[in-house]
């Protein structure tokens, strides 16, 4: 019997929920060989328990296991991170002094921190010439296993690779990848061969930190992107430039929608009247789904002692994201996060298995003290409002409101036309509360995911380590997917704040603690839909939603005559006034991306009519004014997507 055969077995579990026994030590190359000898030739990597990782990556007993071939969704990912080495190999040539940090795949590429260089975009063009040259020559892409003391050695003049090696690769062997006699620390995974790189572009240069914190050395940061073929990197470029048209930064000032002065500090929006009437709508729809749905409103303060903080377990885990100040010698912190607050609540006042659930509801505005660097428009913000739920439930209550709470996200996500992505995410390695309720919460969740026939995807271990949880990325008309809503269990922080109420039983029980949201927050909702209409909002969201336009100024009479006929109903509607012709009126209606603009001349005030024009320039004359009216409440109050008058009375 061979040394291999002694060895006990393990078992994995596959995609399919069937087991497989290796023998133990075996990899994840091997386990896809033992399924059939041609899915282990085309095994590019794989995933352990939803992790990415090299196909040398050994298994152990329990692991789920995905093989990652050319054909998955994570080939991308591998072929990107090759790419980052491609780039710091092109660089290294052109400038042999320039010391690598790190160089991971993104979503959208890969990037790599290096500094001892002067880099400007003029320079990209340079280094992606010679990026070419060795995808075309390609190179085998090799896995060397080096002794941390050479890896040492290898970096004795790397202090960044160091600090990987002292805090990251503690284990007595790391890994190398090399091409062409080229070495990068690294744990992969990465393709067979330069050569497998399709495509590659450089896009641009940035200033980052070296960790992400700001009191360390500043690098720079060349982002960049690679695909298997010249047509996939061309189509992304394409969307790219679209990306570029509908950015809300530059769609937010076009409509003047919010701005982030410097003045103000970073991260700090300022939310104009146009911005701030979408909002208020956004608010109100959120706030009548919650009323509909039992929740009542409550209100916290801004700031809270840090006694409280400790309690819940956020100082610990948030300390270095929050904002914390002195009063008094006593040490305060503006909110990170509402939920502390309403579990404060909800311990003001006895409870019974009667009472239960109880559901909470605010719009609270939080603080979370994000890196300089990574603020980026809304979509990550010092200051941020979350639709924000909570629910104390009893444990056999959860999976209805849980199937609630998702009819609620999914409301919102058909009213404004969206996509989502669904996944659930399960227990951490790190986690409270016993077996028992970890198992039951998982299952309900799953359960409700699979009874609704939503689509979803399993994130073993990414739950938070008070529950599982069920979370929902928007993607937008580009094809991007955002973080958005969520839906959490917890059993941590009834726990900490000694929450109870009476059973049938006249015992205590603790109550499970759901937290949700229906968009996520309100600034990176605001982004995704100022993307996804690329401004054109729904009449119900546009800050103006009619303009009159009258010919001359003989009508400006009837056209005030007009506005107020809709502003009574609420529509939020102007008069253009200035001394234009009506083809320039139009021209800058449609340039302000208005739902509906309204003509009238002298026949339309003798009638007592109107002209509509929508904003895809269709176009109806000898309107009834009343008829007009009549659709625009009930468009607004059924929350169309597109403004349809003309079409739907043709």
């Amino acid at each position: 019997m061979s040394e291999t055969d002694a060895r006990a077995d393990v078992t994995v579990v596959l995609p399919d929920g069937s087991e497989l026994s290796v023998p133990a030590g075996s990899t994840v190359e091997d386990v896809a060989y033992e399924i059939g000898p041609g899915l282990g030739r085309d095994t590019v990597a794989g995933k352990i328990d939803g992790e990415l990782v090299e196909k040398y990556a050994e298994v152990t007993d329990g692991d789920r296991i995905e093989i990652v071939t050319d054909q998955s969704d994570e080939y991308l990912t591998v072929l990107r991170h090759t790419a980052a080495h491609v780039f710091a190999q092109a660089l290294q040539r052109l400038h042999p002094a320039a010391t690598l940090t790190i160089g991971p795949p993104t979503d959208e590429g890969f990037y790599y921190d290096v500094t001892d260089v002067d880099l400007d975009e003029d320079d990209l063009e340079a280094v992606e010439a010679e990026m070419d040259e060795i995808i075309a020559a390609d190179y085998d892409v090799e896995r060397v296993v080096r002794s941390r003391e050479d890896a040492m050695e290898i970096y004795a003049d790397n202090e960044y690779k160091r600090q990987i090696l002292e805090e990251e690769a503690a284990d007595e062997e790391v890994t190398f990848y090399v091409q062409d006699g080229w070495q990068d620390l690294c744990q992969g995974p990465h393709v067979e061969s330069t050569g497998e790189i399709g495509a590659a572009t450089l896009l641009e240069v940035s200033a980052a930190y070296w960790r992400g914190e700001e009191e360390n050395d500043t690098l720079t940061r060349v982002y960049g992107t690679a695909f298997a073929t010249e047509s996939d990197l061309e189509e992304h470029l394409e969307m790219r430039e679209k990306a570029k048209e509908r950015d809300h930064r530059k769609i937010g000032q076009e409509m003047n929608l919010f701005s982030i002065p410097t003045v103000t500090g970073p991260g700090l929006p300022l939310y104009h009247p146009p911005g701030k009437t979408v909002l208020n709508e956004l608010s109100e729809f959120a706030n009548g789904l919650n009323r509909e749905n039992g929740y009542e409103e409550v209100e916290t303060p801004h700031v809270f002692r840090t006694e409280l903080w400790k309690q819940s377990g956020h100082y610990e885990n948030y300390k270095e994201d929050m904002f914390l100040l002195d009063v008094n010698d006593e040490e305060y912190g503006l909110k990170p996060m509402n939920c502390p607050g309403h579990a404060t609540i909800f311990d003001q006042q006895n409870w019974s298995y009667r009472d239960l659930p109880q559901r909470y509801f605010e719009n609270g505005k939080v603080y979370r003290k994000e890196q300089r660097g990574e603020l980026s428009g809304l979509s990550r913000v010092w200051a941020f409002t979350i639709d924000d739920g909570h629910l104390f439930v009893r444990p056999d209550q959860i999976r209805a409101e849980i199937e609630s709470v998702i009819e609620m996200i999914f409301e919102v996500v058909e009213t404004l036309d969206l996509e989502v992505e669904v996944a659930l995410a399960t227990r951490p390695e790190k986690s409270v509360g016993g077996d028992e309720i970890w198992e039951s919460a998982e299952e309900q969740l799953r359960d409700v995911l699979e009874s609704g026939g939503y689509d979803y995807d399993v994130e073993p271990g990414d739950g938070a380590f008070y529950g599982p949880k069920i979370d929902f990325g928007f993607e937008d008309a580009l094809g991007r997917v955002w973080d958005g809503p969520t839906v959490q269990l917890d059993f941590n922080m009834p726990e900490r704040f000694g929450l109870t109420y009476t059973g049938e039983d006249n015992e205590e029980h603790r109550p499970v603690m759901i937290h949700r949201a229906l968009y996520g927050s309100y600034e990176r909702f605001f982004m995704v839909l100022i993307e996804h209409f690329d401004g054109d909002f729904p009449l119900w969201l546009a800050p103006e939603q009619v303009r009159i336009l009258p010919v001359s100024d003989e009508t400006l009479g009837y056209a005030h005559r007009v506005k107020n006929a809709l502003a009574d109903e609420g529509i939020r509607v102007e008069v253009e006034d200035r001394d234009w012709t009506v083809g320039r009126k139009i021209r800058q209606g449609h340039d302000d991306r208005l739902p509906y603009m309204v003509v009238v001349g002298d026949d339309e005030a003798e009638a007592g009519t109107v002209s509509v024009r929508d904003r895809f320039e269709n176009q109806r004359g000898d309107v009834d004014l009343d008829v007009f009216v009549d659709h625009l409440v009930e468009e607004h109050d059924e929350k169309r997507v597109e403004p349809d008058f003309v079409t739907s009375t043709e």
